[in-house]
């Protein structure tokens, strides 16, 4: 009864975060534009509904595999992420070539949405794809925070952190943004192809230091990183619409479990130390939104969201909550770290049904080996690509002491 509860909610907040209706809502009285862009893991979704709504229109979409799916009037092209391939890189020469024939008083529809970082990488001069890949690697085990790793993206790239407006100058860009960063500041999201860039080159290089990666970057990034920067001429302007993010769905949870405790701080930072917030909550339904981070140290296989569920439940028995309780972590991707799963729910019997296959969690853990853990237990989220990317939605419910 408790996972059904959790697993309502969960899809509560997904409901909250569908693309289409978004766009859908967005879209009287924009002007007709003569090329949509759709980049992201929404982006079939979100070009679906701007097609609806338009009819016949130049429509080029970049998104990942499990999301791609032929739509009509539309060219669809699947790119890989988290990290960044050959698709990728010739799906973004396509879009600056398109948008390289841009004519004064024409319009470009951009529909923005989680995961067009790595979906679209075109990597300034001297840079090869290869060393913005492993880039993409490093980051993603370093533990930097997605507003990090963009800035860093950004300095490496000729469509992030504007250079998509640049590029489509003289046309007017109006992009619409479904937002899978915590406190939705538009320059993070996908590494802002519509807006200012986070930083300068010089954060970029303290960021890398600070988490320790700067020594295993290729020479070629650290090369340009180093080298002087030259001051950009002034951002095209463009008209930017926020139309659906984390906190939004957070709110549609609470309002299917009238009485939920919401928390005003969202879940994000070290996956320990979130484990440790989530376990503090009193009984009752607590909803949380988020996107935390993990260090790598094994080489196991697993992603945030089954991370937080299992640290969870060994916190749960070492604090002897009183059964029955739950606790759901999933991504709204449906996708976590390189996995099948979006995440997991576990519950009071979890750890036992784990050990009765012979495995133990706490040392898989140190492994960062989650998901052959949870894949024992029967623990797994499974709900196949959603469409659409609004980080990650947790539900805890818990029994009075």
């Amino acid at each position: 009864m408790l996972r059904a509860e959790a697993t309502r909610l969960f899809h509560a907040g997904l409901v909250a975060a569908d693309p289409v209706r978004a766009v859908a809502q967005a879209l009287p009285g924009l002007p007709r534009p003569d090329l949509i862009l759709s980049v992201g893991k929404a982006a079939t979704a979100m070009a679906r509904a701007a097609l609806r709504h338009y009819g016949p229109t130049e429509t080029l979409v970049v998104t990942n595999d499990e999301n791609a799916a032929p739509l009509h009037g539309a060219t669809v092209l699947a790119s890989s992420h988290p990290v960044p391939d050959a698709r990728g890189a010739a799906a973004a020469a396509r879009i600056l070539d398109r948008l390289s024939l841009m004519q004064p008083g024409q319009h470009i529809l951009a529909l923005i949405s989680g995961g067009g970082s790595a979906l679209l990488p075109a990597p300034v001069a001297g840079v090869s794809l290869d060393d913005k890949a492993a880039v993409n690697r490093l980051l993603l085990a370093s533990g930097a925070e997605i507003s990090q790793m963009n800035l860093v993206r950004q300095q490496l790239s000729t469509l992030k952190g504007g250079g998509l407006v640049r590029a489509a100058a003289p046309a007017h860009v109006t992009a619409l943004i479904l937002s899978d960063v915590i406190g939705d500041d538009l320059r993070a999201i996908a590494s802002g192809p519509t807006v200012a860039p986070l930083g300068t080159r010089a954060e970029a290089t303290a960021i890398l230091h600070a988490h320790h990666v700067w020594d295993a970057l290729p020479a070629s990034v650290r090369a340009h990183l180093a080298a002087p920067e030259a001051p950009l001429p002034p951002l095209p302007p463009a008209t930017n619409l926020l139309i659906g993010s984390n906190r939004k769905s957070v709110l549609a949870m609470a309002a299917a479990a009238p009485g939920a405790h919401v928390p005003d701080a969202p879940l994000v930072g070290d996956v320990a130390d979130a484990a440790q917030r989530v376990a503090a909550s009193g009984p009752g339904i607590t909803l949380f939104g988020g996107e935390t981070t993990v260090v790598l140290k094994g080489q196991g296989l697993g992603g945030r969201n089954q991370e937080l569920a299992l640290r969870v439940a060994l916190l749960a028995e070492a604090q002897n909550w009183p059964a029955p309780w739950v606790f759901l972590s999933g991504g709204t991707d449906g996708r976590d770290g390189p996995t099948d799963a979006a995440g997991a729910i576990v519950d009071h019997g979890s750890l036992a049904r784990m050990r009765a296959k012979g495995i133990d969690p706490t040392q898989r853990l140190l492994q960062n080996d989650s998901n052959p853990c949870l894949a024992a237990s029967d623990d797994l989220l499974m709900t196949g690509g959603t469409g659409t990317n609004v980080a990650d939605l947790q539900v805890l419910i818990k029994g009075q002491p």
